[in-house]
């Protein structure tokens, strides 16, 4: 199986939050944008596989600053590690004040991906090829990520 490069699997996602993704004082809920995280990543891990996919972790999705009715909210996604089965993706989202232009990095997360053949079963991936100097260390820093999330495994009886 060829490997496919990390340019390959980048998406941007962009929608407008409106009334019926916040709360009574015009927030958007966290879990709204926790799927749109969810769904970033997983085109990303999408575009990389060709293959079905299903979620299984997201790393410290963190809310760091509100985002408003009326934002345009983006999601930057692209794949940054792979394992046998396994694809780790990079999300980050923006919130963009459609009158001020004003761009506000609100959350970022990793999201992690199986991914499955017909039978549902966890399915091979091509590799992930570094072409640049920032990839190879994001892939590295990705590395590190894996190996903290499976000796937590391990640690909890999991694995």
């Amino acid at each position: 199986m060829d490997g496919k490069p990390i340019s390959a699997s980048r998406v941007v996602i962009s929608q407008v939050m409106g009334p019926t993704e916040a709360n009574i004082h015009g927030n958007v809920h966290g879990g709204i944008i926790m799927k749109l995280v969810d769904e970033a990543g997983g085109v990303a891990a999408l575009r990389h596989s060709r293959r079905p996919l299903v979620t299984v972790a997201i790393d410290s999705l963190s809310f760091l600053h509100p985002v408003r009715i009326g934002n345009l909210l983006t999601l930057h996604a692209e794949v940054t590690y792979v394992g046998r089965t396994s694809i780790e993706t990079a999300v980050r989202v923006e919130a963009e004040d459609g009158l001020s232009g004003q761009v506000t990095h609100v959350a970022s997360a990793f999201v992690v991906y199986v991914a499955l053949d017909a039978a549902g079963s966890p399915a091979p991936v091509p590799a992930l090829v570094a072409e640049t100097d920032e990839d190879r260390r994001r892939m590295e820093e990705a590395r590190a990520r894996r190996e903290a999330r499976l000796d937590a495994a391990r640690a909890r009886g999991e694995l």
